[in-house]
């Protein structure tokens, strides 16, 4: 995952060595959750199976060889580039020691990242809003809610 330039000061000098040493010396260039390959094309089904070309054979999600017994369509098949990334496992990236770093692939680090992504896009949103509240003029806002309708503010049903 790519390092927004306002984050950037919370890594370290060395980040890219830390990094490399991660994903290939210890990774082996291989995603430490489902194995797949460092900057190759890998078949997959959508639901984390994937072909591992090398061993021919179908692998889960875990890395583990897997029986595909259920059929499914070759249109079903999909292509996606593997580019391995350095992920902070707790999500704090000051904390740099190797048993806290691990080498993942896009789907393992979105995986992974995912209660963190919702908590910052709420985040986001409270920040935008409050913001909004602080700098608009209160008459704007009051226009705006007098232009909605009566039942989306909440005031009742019509008058009979």
């Amino acid at each position: 995952m790519p390092i927004r330039p306002e984050n950037r000061w919370l890594y370290p000098i060395d980040w890219p060595q830390l990094s490399q040493a991660i994903r290939f010396d210890r990774a082996g260039a291989r995603c430490e959750r489902c194995a797949r390959p460092h900057r190759r094309f890998v078949a997959h089904l959508g639901d984390g199976r994937w072909w591992d070309g090398d061993a021919a054979c179908w692998r889960s999600a875990r890395g583990r060889r897997v029986a595909v017994r259920d059929r499914f369509e070759l249109g079903s098949v999909r292509t996606t580039y593997v580019v391995l990334a350095c992920a902070h496992l707790d999500h704090d990236p000051g904390h740099n020691m190797p048993a806290n770093l691990a080498a993942l692939c896009q789907r393992c680090h979105m995986l992974h990242d995912a209660a963190e992504h919702r908590w910052q896009r709420w985040w986001n949103v409270f920040r935008l809003c409050a913001l909004r509240d602080l700098y608009e003029d209160p008459r704007l806002t009051h226009a705006r809610s007098a232009r909605r309708p009566v039942s989306a503010r909440g005031e009742g049903a019509a008058l009979a």
